[in-house]
């Protein structure tokens, strides 16, 4: 009896062993894959300077720092300053990589009013450009408000600047 439950915790073990291994050998060759597609250049945090602009004409409206993390397998995590954080959520999104230095991220917020209750959501939908060092990149942006019942609000347009944060 005693030498089956040792047979059947060396198994176990030993079952545990072959699927972290397989598990870490599929994780490595996606993670590579992904970094010889340039996806993984983009990973991290990154300071951000944001400004918003008139679609029409380009010009500025405002200008405010903001927290963008781009996490390995394409989730994005986005806080700004723009909007106090008692009126919207950060946002959550996703990202990809294009082509080259060429990334896409879309992220979506939740919004409150003054009271706190849910007013809508905004999307935004961004190109990125990363620079060849990879400690930087520009981007040029749309922002869809919503309304909570769904219908679209009005559309703005923005620019970012941002610097990777070590």
């Amino acid at each position: 009896m005693k030498n089956n439950i040792v047979k059947i915790i060396g198994r176990t073990v030993l079952m545990f062993l072959v699927i972290s291994t397989l598990t870490f050998l599929v994780s490595a060759q996606d993670e590579s894959k992904n970094e010889s597609r340039g996806g993984g250049r983009f990973e991290g945090t990154w300071d951000v300077q944001v400004t918003v602009r008139n679609c029409q004409t380009g010009a500025p409206i405002t200008t405010f720092p903001a927290m963008g993390t781009f996490m390995s397998g394409g989730t994005a995590l986005v806080s700004e300053a723009g909007i106090p954080s008692a009126l919207k959520t950060p946002a959550h999104g996703v990202w990809s990589h294009i082509m080259g230095n060429t990334y896409r991220f879309k992220t979506k917020a939740f919004n409150f009013n003054a009271s706190g209750n849910f007013t809508g959501w905004t999307i935004i939908n961004n190109e990125a450009n990363l620079n060849r060092s990879a400690d930087e990149f520009t981007s040029a942006g749309v922002a869809e408000v919503y309304a909570a019942n769904g219908n679209l609000l009005f559309t703005g347009c923005s620019t970012l600047a941002a610097t990777r944060f070590e």
